[in-house]
């Protein structure tokens, strides 16, 4: 165990409007906890890696453990499932991948579970764990937290607030979520909850809650609370903390058996991230602040339901002698939450298929764009003839010839390539007819056409993400307790205004005494960088290998640099589209990139959607005018 130093705080309440049971959760005693708490993530995603689980259960010393599986796209694809079955729409593999078989494991130990494996049908996924406990022979409480499911107020949202005005909502609306915060899953650990499952919330929440239960914080310790969510932060994405997706990849051993990432926070916010021994990965500096940067916009104001967070200066230290590496984290501060949950909508918009074909020989990236364009030729022809309308949107990349380097694409002459041909429309039977004229291409067009990934592409409905915000105090949040509702209640909105960060620094601001040279270095070599996703948005995380070359960083990699750069992923003509922030406690940049990602998620025609092969691209860029640096590198 690290050690803590604890700190003593007055009394503190929970303050919530209750709207059915008047509960002894309102009067929350601080915890008399004296020791740490330890927290492992066993899952970042829908689909990792169940190897995780019995990995932290047996060498992670865990008072809980922790499973994220929610994105965007998942919520889409579970609402999809629930539609065809109404017994569906959780992720089935925290069930019968993670839990049952580490059931007794798990009841042994004392490890308490939390996840939001519940997607859009939390009470069917408690339900199927019931049945895994019961035949376990078990005693385990479970408790479910629903209300993150808007639909049933569609006829009254008649209008909704987003970030650029007010908007009413899409006739074709398919789904709403409410991202709730860790208030919730606190209180079903106050009730004694063995195991929690939540449909919606923000990733962190399951981290912030376990530690309010334990530690009793209240919800005016707002830098308690922003310390709580960071943990949460670094831990969410599971291995991409503990050394996944790493810039430097080669340095991260045995990936076969990557550690999965824990915490062990103590109850003065401070924390220390590490992994179970004798497991792959790596825990440094590095690891974890990309992880702090991934998928966040202002870090002064990490907007969540709980509090709002600003990393702008958190600190990142490696402890030295523990195996696989460590970091003690610490630095962050919050403000005041926001009166409103943030809802993310999802709409039908049309139909999309996406053919993927591998073609080999000499000019193999010729012969598949000119395969492509006659696909699409021949094809709207066929349109004409049975009166359909044209594309609504096409996109043609040919991977292996670095189309998605734009002009920047070096690798022109591939006799290896793969076409990517996607498109959209209105009609479903008009994508069908696309989807069968793209066999005919192996015998009546390029040579090489080696076949059709997958058979005949499938034609699937566009679900859109509109992202709007509703008030809390009118939103119903329900507890349940083996089987049984327990609770309903709605949080209180602030008694206290929004607070604005106090800004860190200009985020354009450079040194007019930095000295120039003559070198030109990449940016690999000066630093680390991740990107990720917000819908259509994409952030590039920046962070400099050494403190002295953060001002090269910020004097040449500007907003107007990137935006130069990667001005290929952006709708023709948008100019002004990346903001730069500035991160001086990790030496870090933060570049938000809007509308870069074709719509983003299940909208997106690309072959990256999401935008996780953005910061590997900007790697690339060339920084010249530099003095030599090189003594600084190591």
């Amino acid at each position: 165990m690290f050690a803590c130093l604890l700190l003593l705080r007055p009394e503190r309440t929970l303050k919530h409007v209750m709207r059915s049971r008047v509960s002894s959760w309102t009067n929350n005693r601080r915890s008399k906890h004296t020791r740490a708490v330890r927290i492992g993530c066993a899952s970042g995603f829908w689909g990792d890696t169940a190897t995780s689980v019995p990995q932290l259960i047996h060498g992670g010393k865990l008072d809980f453990l922790v499973f994220d599986y929610l994105s965007e796209i998942t919520m889409s694809l579970l609402t999809a499932a629930k539609t065809k079955a109404p017994n569906l729409g959780y992720a089935p593999d925290f069930v019968q991948a993670a839990l049952a078989p580490s059931i007794h494991d798990i009841h042994k130990k004392g490890v308490r579970v939390v996840s939001n494996a519940g997607g859009v049908n939390p009470l069917a996924c408690a339900a199927a764990i019931r049945e895994v406990v019961q035949k376990a022979g078990l005693d385990l409480k479970v408790a479910v937290v629903t209300g993150d499911d808007l639909m049933a107020q569609r006829s009254r949202l008649t209008e909704v607030k987003t970030a650029d005005g007010a908007r009413a909502l899409p006739r074709t609306l398919h789904s709403m979520n409410a991202y709730l915060g860790a208030g919730p899953i606190r209180r079903c650990l106050d009730l004694g909850a063995d195991i929690v499952v939540t449909g919606r919330c923000v990733d962190s929440a399951l981290a912030l809650g376990p530690l309010t239960h334990a530690f009793g914080w209240g919800e005016d310790d707002l830098d308690l609370l922003a310390a709580g969510s960071l943990a949460g932060h670094l831990i969410e994405c599971g291995a991409q903390s503990t050394g996944g997706i790493f810039t430097d990849w080669h340095l991260v051993p045995n990936w076969d058996n990557i550690g999965f990432p824990v915490v062990e926070c103590c109850s003065d916010g401070s924390f220390v991230l590490s992994k179970p021994p004798k497991t792959g990965g790596l825990v440094s500096f590095g690891t974890a602040a990309e992880q702090l940067v991934y998928e966040i916009g202002d870090p002064r104001r990490y907007v969540l339901p709980d509090v709002i967070c600003d990393f702008s200066h958190v600190l990142i230290q490696e402890v030295p002698g523990v195996e696989g590496g460590a970091v003690r984290v610490s630095g962050a501060k919050g403000l005041a939450p926001p009166r409103d949950y943030k809802v993310c909508a999802t709409y039908m918009d049309g139909f999309r298929a996406t053919a993927v074909c591998p073609l080999g020989g000499p000019r193999a990236a010729e012969k598949a764009r000119r395969t492509a364009e006659s696909i699409i030729k021949r094809t709207r022809r066929i349109f004409k003839h049975l009166h359909l309308e044209d594309f609504t949107d096409i996109n043609i990349q040919v991977l292996g010839a670095e189309d998605t380097y734009g002009a920047h694409g070096a690798n022109k002459d591939a006799r290896e390539a793969v076409l990517w041909l996607a498109v959209c429309h209105k009609d479903k039977k008009a994508l069908e007819v696309f989807s069968r004229e793209i066999a005919p291409a192996g015998t009546g067009m390029a040579p090489g056409l080696c076949g059709i990934v997958g058979g005949r592409p499938r034609v699937s409905p566009i679900l859109k993400p509109l992202f709007f915000y509703q008030p809390k105090s009118q939103l119903q949040i329900h507890i349940h307790l083996d089987g049984h509702l327990v609770e309903s209640f709605s949080e209180a909105e602030p008694e206290s205004p929004e607070e604005e960060a106090t800004p860190t620094w200009d985020g354009e601001e450079v040194d007019a005494e930095l000295p120039t040279g003559p070198h030109c270095y990449r940016l690999e070599e000066l630093a680390y960088a991740r990107s990720g996703d917000k819908g259509d948005s994409a952030n590039i995380g920046v962070i400099a290998r050494d403190a002295r070359i953060f001002p090269y960083l910020k004097k040449h990699l500007t907003s107007s640099a990137v935006e130069d750069y990667l001005v290929h992923i952006f709708p023709s003509g948008l100019r002004g589209a990346v903001t730069r922030y500035t991160l001086p406690g990790i030496n870090g940049l933060n570049f938000v990139l809007k509308n870069s990602l074709g719509g983003g998620g299940v909208a997106s025609l690309r072959s990256d959607p999401q935008g996780k092969a953005l910061a590997q691209m900007l790697l690339d860029l060339e920084l010249r005018g530099l003095p030599d640096l090189a003594p600084l590198l190591g």
